[in-house]
């Protein structure tokens, strides 16, 4: 199923799409997330943290961040978890995926395991989600205990953010072979 998606993508994804990603991609980052980040502090613990930022966090560590937040912070927390969360990971898995595809499919051989790496913001997004439904779930519970769900969270939020940085990583080396690729073709025609 995942060769399906990856190979999908392949085809369905032009120059075109791509910029049209990027585009969107930038327009969220400058328009919308700093309106959301001072959206954060209006909760009634400002400064106190936010799971989904974090790379790691203990049960316990969750738990104090929903007692910090107040019911009005909690409330506010699951609803951004619903709407905003959201949309943002299919934006950026929409331009990490298409920019890890046009680059994967102009510098790498067609059986090459690069052509597959497009298919990890998918992933990082999936985590994504699974993040904020278990961190909202205790939200939602809290003050009683959600054992399981409550250790899992920081799993998926470990999971994700390995992933998400994992698939920047993966477009710099791809931009980077498909540079020295270019270089190399460059300097062969002259010569």
């Amino acid at each position: 199923m995942w060769n399906r998606i990856s190979d999908w993508m392949h085809q369905v994804t032009s120059n075109r799409v791509a910029l049209v990603a990027l585009v969107v991609f930038l327009l969220f980052s400058v328009l919308v997330l700093p309106g959301q980040a001072s959206q954060r502090d209006l909760t009634d613990s400002p400064g106190v943290g936010s799971p989904d930022l974090s790379f790691w966090y203990s049960a316990d560590d969750l738990y104090r961040m929903a007692d910090a937040y107040g019911e009005r912070g909690r409330t506010q927390y699951v609803r951004t978890r619903f709407t905003f969360d959201v949309i943002w990971p299919l934006v950026y898995t929409l331009f990490l995926s298409t920019a890890i595809t046009r680059i994967s499919s102009r510098t790498f051989v067609v059986d090459s395991h690069w052509q597959r790496a497009n298919l990890a913001p998918i992933w990082g997004a999936l985590f994504d989600f699974l993040e904020n439904i278990s961190t909202s779930i205790v939200m939602l519970r809290y003050p009683e205990r959600t054992p399981g769900v409550d250790m899992l969270a920081s799993l998926f939020t470990m999971v994700k953010w390995v992933l998400l940085v994992g698939s920047f990583v993966l477009l710099i080396v791809g931009i980077m072979a498909g540079l020295w690729r270019w270089g190399r073709r460059t300097s062969r025609k002259r010569a």
